[in-house]
């Protein structure tokens, strides 16, 4: 599920990618307004189903981490920090899998 909120702290909008279990598996930039957090949802859902579109990077502290890129080469989200090369790969699988049909759960209305 999609979670589309806007921060107290700064007013911009973000999306979150959630897992069945509730945990983010991508979290978005943010945003100037809901539109802007929206086309970046499209964005996940139209590019996650390249592979080619992922990011794969590893952290100065030895943890794995990836971002989504739009074809722009924008980054659309970033996932959180996995500690082996495997769980970043089954995180990327789960964007794959979970987003072209995820839900969205509009939390700013």
């Amino acid at each position: 599920m999609f979670e589309l909120f806007q921060s107290e702290a700064n007013e911009k909008y973000y999306f979150h990618l959630k897992a069945k279990n509730s945990q983010i598996i991508l979290a978005s930039q943010a945003y100037a307004d809901t539109s802007g957090a929206k086309n970046g949802i499209e964005s996940v859902k139209t590019n996650c189903a390249d592979d080619s579109k992922f990011e794969r990077k590893t952290a100065a502290n030895g943890k794995f981490h990836f971002n989504l890129k739009a074809a722009n080469g924008q980054i659309i989200g970033t996932s959180q920090m996995y500690a082996s090369e495997a769980g970043m790969e089954k995180g990327i699988e789960s964007v794959k899998t979970n987003a072209p049909s995820a839900e969205t759960e509009d939390k700013t209305v």
